[in-house]
């Protein structure tokens, strides 16, 4: 009888790993640490600036809405859009002031412009020189109370116009003081339904 060798088992390639080197550890630690960082570093960063703008964008509406007055600024782009407010370019001494309630939101408005700033905001909205009335007090006293302006009849060159349009496009009341000719100024109260 002859006796049939057997085959060798096959070798277990773990029980012959040689031991790790120092640099191959240090450098698989330090790429765990890396991915690590950018796995929860990245997303807390990001959480912090945006909670950082949040806030700070909180901020500047909770300034914004309790003010109680005119605030010497443009109005954003985003407000001239809805309330269609087009101050003209090179206009000075801006001042806007928003109301709101669950029935209207007005938008008040001043600014001093050139004879040509005020032909252009006038055809931006849709009107013009012929239809300014003289001394028409186009803005309400409880309006024009609002922000503090006073329009006085006879006290200066006034002129208004009030100019209505369908919802739920804004309605303006807008008044215009042209006792200098060259830099007439304007006031406009905007409203609109939500």
């Amino acid at each position: 009888m002859s006796v049939v060798p057997r085959p060798a088992p096959a070798p277990d390639e773990t029980a012959f790993r040689p031991p790790e080197g120092r640099r191959h550890m240090i450098i698989r630690r330090a790429l765990t640490l890396a991915v690590i960082l950018l796995l929860i570093g990245v997303p807390a960063g990001y959480l912090v600036v945006s909670a950082e703008q949040s806030r700070a964008s909180g901020r500047d509406k909770a300034a914004e809405s309790s003010s109680t007055g005119l605030r010497d600024a443009w109005p954003s782009q985003m407000k001239r859009r809805i309330f269609e407010v087009p101050i003209p370019r090179g206009s000075e001494k801006v001042s806007y002031y928003e109301t709101s309630n669950w029935r209207t939101s007005r938008l008040f408005v001043q600014f001093s412009t050139t004879p040509t700033g005020l032909d252009e905001f006038l055809d931006a909205i849709g009107a013009d020189r012929a239809a300014l009335q003289p001394g028409v007090p186009a803005i309400s006293a409880k309006d024009a109370a609002t922000v503090g302006w006073n329009f006085i009849p006879g006290e200066r060159a006034w002129t208004g116009l009030v100019h209505p349009r369908a919802e739920p496009r804004p309605s303006q009341h807008i008044v215009i003081d042209e006792t200098l000719p060259l830099a007439p100024r304007v006031y406009v109260v905007s409203a609109t339904t939500p």
